[in-house]
């Protein structure tokens, strides 16, 4: 059989089986009369727009979030299954600087079926609810032959039960939640788990896309198992503190489809994570401001856990403000989030750094320094977004990320050792290396979008660098800058 009968073959079974599981969904939804709504709008029997601020999921309005924060409960029970799939295309703005452009910008300018999801979400008692995302990849690995294979796994799962105490005096919620990524159980869109809310593809072309661009996050990332305890009181003070350990044994679920190898392994339990926000709502007007932190113990990556050496330490702390005007016809959404992330390194990594470095500087004599054993690094993010109509919308957001130089983070060089003792970059990387060794990356997305139907959003997004890895010009070594990444990306992304 040809490679490209292979290929053809093997295109068909993937989207024969991801068809086959949204025909099972939506023919259980066909004797529904909401048959077209997500499960938590066919729950509440509310708009789109009641829970999504411009009906722009997933950011959330006062509504919304106190759906969230008391279980998912409100409601009658409904049929809990929903469906989600991305359409979308990136164009990388200058390809030329690539030994093999079809490697390093895969499918550029193409329109690909990027990842679909199931939600099995909704009431489970009068104080039990659950969000859990099950997700497909359609490019989640590419064999010898450059053929792709998709893969599913667990994304999002936050089971919860809550319960809110209402009085002449008080109006306390309190919850718990058993979720898989730190803020997950955020009722804001400022939290590291949801301020990144556009899905791409994962291709190489689409690696400067909006969505791969710096945002705050915590070392730990996601796939994890926690238990946190929160509380909001007056709709005023919101509180959560809660910790993280491995997502095994009976808690293996949170991070199934992930194999053992890539799996993020913590030490014990003691990974504690916290929230703290202030609120305020007057007329169409809302407002919060907190700060957010966690530390984390996490083995390297597919090291042995029973070696003390190979154990790393993560500290983050971040603070966060979200301002909303909601008065029809417009929709105003204001997001600030600035987190710093205290990398210790494990001693085995900083060892092999150090016992494989083999680049110099440009004079070709003097070697770099030896990798060193902490990174601090700084990530800023803002974004102002405007909707009119809940149809109509676009948004401007800047990112700026900062840290630490290290040599442990540069994969371009000289090399005098690779190229028989002249000076060269024969081990380098193109395209994402780092010539540097600093992760400094800024630029701003544009953005506008359309919502034609509340299940429904087609948006175009334009990335712009004026930095990266450390550099405007030759960042990597081979003469590229950082304005050859600015990215077109459109998408059509739908939710049933």
């Amino acid at each position: 059989m040809s490679l490209l009968a292979k290929r053809f073959q093997h295109g068909i079974k993937e989207v024969v089986g991801f068809v086959s599981v949204l025909t099972a969904a939506f023919a259980v939804l066909l004797p529904l009369d909401a048959q077209a709504l997500p499960a938590f709008a066919r729950q509440t029997g509310q708009n789109c727009v009641a829970c999504h601020a411009g009906g722009q999921f997933p950011e959330l309005t006062p509504y919304g979030r106190m759906f969230k924060m008391t279980g998912y409960t409100m409601g009658a029970r409904a049929l809990p299954l929903s469906v989600m799939g991305v359409v979308n295309a990136a164009k990388v703005s200058n390809s030329s600087k690539s030994d093999d452009p079809a490697t390093d910008f895969q499918k550029n300018g193409n329109a690909v079926f990027s990842s679909g999801s199931l939600f099995i979400a909704g009431k489970v008692t009068d104080n039990i609810g659950l969000f859990s995302q099950i997700t497909y990849d359609n490019f989640a690995a590419q064999d010898d032959e450059g053929i792709f294979h998709g893969h599913t796994s667990a994304d999002n799962v936050d089971l919860r039960y809550a319960d809110r105490f209402i009085d002449a005096n008080r109006d306390l919620i309190f919850g718990v939640s058993l979720n898989n990524n730190p803020s997950v159980s955020d009722p804001w869109n400022t939290a590291a788990a949801w301020m990144q809310y556009v899905p791409a593809a994962g291709l190489t072309s689409h690696q400067f896309t909006d969505a791969n661009t710096p945002f705050p996050g915590y070392g730990s990332g996601g796939n994890i198992a926690g238990l946190s305890a929160y509380m909001f009181w007056n709709k005023t003070v919101y509180a959560e503190l809660g910790t993280y350990r491995t997502a095994d044994r009976a808690l293996s679920f949170m991070s199934a489809g992930i194999d053992d190898a890539s799996k993020t392994k913590l030490s014990g339990s003691n990974n504690p994570y916290w929230r703290l926000a202030l609120a305020r709502e007057w007329g169409p007007h809302n407002l919060m401001v907190g700060t957010t932190g966690m530390i984390a113990h996490v083995y390297d990556t597919g090291s042995d856990t029973s070696e003390p050496n190979n154990l790393g330490r993560y500290r983050n702390t971040g603070i966060d403000a979200q301002y909303q005007y909601l008065l029809d016809p417009h929709t105003v959404t204001a997001q600030v989030a600035y987190m710093r992330e205290v990398e210790n390194h494990s001693v085995n990594e900083i060892a092999g750094a150090t016992a494989s470095a083999t680049y110099v500087l440009a004079d070709g004599v003097t070697p770099v320094d030896f990798a060193i054993p902490s990174d601090t690094t700084n990530v800023f993010r803002a974004k102002l977004t405007y909707v009119y109509q809940a149809k109509y919308g676009g948004s401007l957001a800047v990112f700026n990320k900062t840290g630490t130089t290290n040599t442990l983070h540069q994969t371009s060089g000289f090399d005098p050792v690779a190229c028989g003792g002249t000076v060269c970059n024969a081990s380098s990387v193109r395209v994402g290396g780092s010539l540097s060794g600093n992760p400094a990356t800024s630029g701003i997305t544009f953005e506008t979008f359309w919502i034609p139907t509340q299940n429904i959003r087609v948006g175009v997004q334009y990335t712009a660098y004026s930095k990266f890895n450390g550099a405007s010009d030759n960042y990597d070594g081979f003469g590229r800058n950082a304005s050859d990444n600015n990215t077109l990306f459109g998408y059509v992304w739908f939710a049933y």
